[in-house]
């Protein structure tokens, strides 16, 4: 039988040492800021923004966030991210996706400063990750995995990691992170043939695939680590990942929950960022 292992005490971490950096910065007169865009009333992106203000308000961070309606027209949306990008006194800007259907997220994504840019829309910043240049802004869900890997002592350094999942806020980056911790990684994605069996070869398993309870026992190995990142809703209207927690557990050495797992780490990041960027700009 596995261990289960939290996200809590890994953002109680990050909390505590960011709150330090704000503190020092207070008292020079700096004062970190965090700008949340949000467009329309999408309800995961209002529970995320909840879940942000907290940890900001607990880090001691600045925030303001720009509601925007639905039907806005993409000229407008630009001027208002141009607004954020101008404001010296915020440091960092967190757009929400998906953009509704009238804003193209391909032009957007080059408006938003890259220096201000949290969560990695921007191409430059994904460039930055590729080449492994560190000051740029990784996306902070797979940021939050790398923390939790960190925090329970998970040498990375040639282990095999199966990625479950290709999408840009996760998938790819997350590959792109974890070569950087010298692992041999693998992604998989819905086009993959015997997919369970690749991720059962792995020592750790990632899994950002979107599916509700897809991952089963067949695909861990005895001892393999599993990260879940899906965040999904099953048939009795409860959250859950991407794994079927309970029977993985019995294979698996280590494996984070679905909800109180990687997502309680994220928001701490985003606060982590935030910092950075403030100390950048001055």
């Amino acid at each position: 039988m596995g261990e289960l292992i939290k996200g809590k005490p890994v953002a109680d971490k990050i909390t505590e040492d960011v709150k330090l950096e704000v503190e020092e910065l207070n008292k020079k007169g700096i004062f970190p800021k965090l700008q949340i865009i949000r467009v329309g009333e999408r309800e995961d992106d209002i529970s995320y923004e909840r879940g942000a203000l907290k940890r900001m308000s607990t880090c001691g961070i600045l925030t303001d966030v720009k509601t925007l309606p639905a039907d806005i027209c993409q000229d407008d949306f630009i001027k208002e991210v141009k607004k954020s990008n101008e404001d010296t006194s915020v440091h960092g800007i967190l757009i929400f996706r998906p953009l509704p259907k009238q804003i193209d997220e391909n032009i957007v994504k080059y408006i938003v400063d890259p220096k201000k840019d949290m969560d990695c829309f921007n191409p430059v910043n994904v460039a930055k990750v590729t080449e492994g240049d560190k000051t740029g802004y990784a996306p902070c869900t797979p940021s939050a995995v790398m923390e939790i890997l960190k925090y329970y002592n998970v040498d990375l350094t040639g282990k095999n990691v199966v990625v479950l999942g290709r999408s840009m806020v996760v998938g790819k980056p997350q590959a792109l992170l974890l070569l950087q911790e010298n692992a041999t990684v693998t992604i998989c994605h819905s086009k993959t043939k015997e997919i369970a069996k690749i991720a059962s070869a792995a020592d750790v398993v990632i899994a950002a695939i979107g599916k509700a309870k897809m991952v089963g026992k067949e695909f861990v190995k005895d001892g393999a680590v599993v990260i879940d990142v899906g965040i999904n809703v099953d048939e009795n209207g409860n959250l859950c990942g991407d794994v079927k927690t309970d029977e993985c557990l019995e294979v698996a050495s280590l494996i984070t929950p679905v909800p109180a797992g990687v997502g309680s780490v994220t928001t701490s990041v985003l606060a982590k960022h935030v910092v950075k960027a403030c100390k950048s700009a001055i």
